[in-house]
């Protein structure tokens, strides 16, 4: 079960946004990723619990940030209910998407399991629902998602194979490089692995 600590930073000035700890193993119904986030100077912030199934759906995902919290699932598309702080006027939501994101690192390894790409795929075109911090509001965006290449470095555990996805925001045409190592994201837009207990799962 690879544990760790990501960084996560503005990927446009590099202002640190704080940090991520995760946990994630595969289950008896896919793949499960919980983490807790902090600020930079360490005060808890929110969580993540994020549960796909074998084909790389979402069967649930339960975020909390700024006393926001949403909880979701692949249900006619994407559906959701975000609940305010206060827990009175709760917002249900629903998208012919395929998937979820947000900041965290675990939708980049979500997203991979739904896509399923190899390097001589063409780029696949996705629709996600993406949940905006500090509020969690959710925005509809396309991207496409090309897997440039795979390729097995060596380490003390053995093999270990880095796969290098290009992904374009539709809306902007801006593009941007992900590196994923199994089940961990190694390092991508706002994002960098800064410890890992143990290796990653390969799936």
């Amino acid at each position: 079960m690879p544990r760790g600590r990501y960084s996560l930073y503005d990927p446009h000035d590099h202002t640190s946004l704080g940090e991520e700890h995760f946990h994630c193993a595969p289950g008896p119904s896919g793949w499960r990723y919980v983490s807790r986030t902090t600020t930079p100077s360490g005060d808890p912030t929110g969580s993540v619990d994020l549960a796909i199934d074998d084909l790389g759906r979402p069967i649930r995902l339960e975020l909390h940030a700024a006393h926001w919290q949403v909880r979701g699932a692949a249900l006619d598309g994407v559906t959701w209910v975000r609940t305010d702080p206060t827990g009175t006027h709760a917002s249900e939501g629903n998208v012919r998407a395929h998937a979820f994101t947000g900041t965290s690192p675990a939708f980049l390894v979500a997203i991979s399991r739904l896509l399923r790409l190899t390097p001589d795929s063409p780029e696949t075109r996705v629709r996600l629902v993406a949940f905006t911090d500090p509020v969690l509001a959710p925005l509809t965006v396309d991207q496409s998602w090309a897997l440039v290449k795979s390729e097995a470095h060596a380490t003390d555990n053995g093999p270990l194979t880095v796969d290098e996805y290009q992904v374009s925001a539709l809306d902007t045409g801006e593009r941007h490089t992900v590196h994923l190592a199994g089940d961990v994201v190694l390092s991508a837009p706002g994002i960098e692995l800064e410890d890992l207990e143990s290796p990653p799962n390969l799936f």
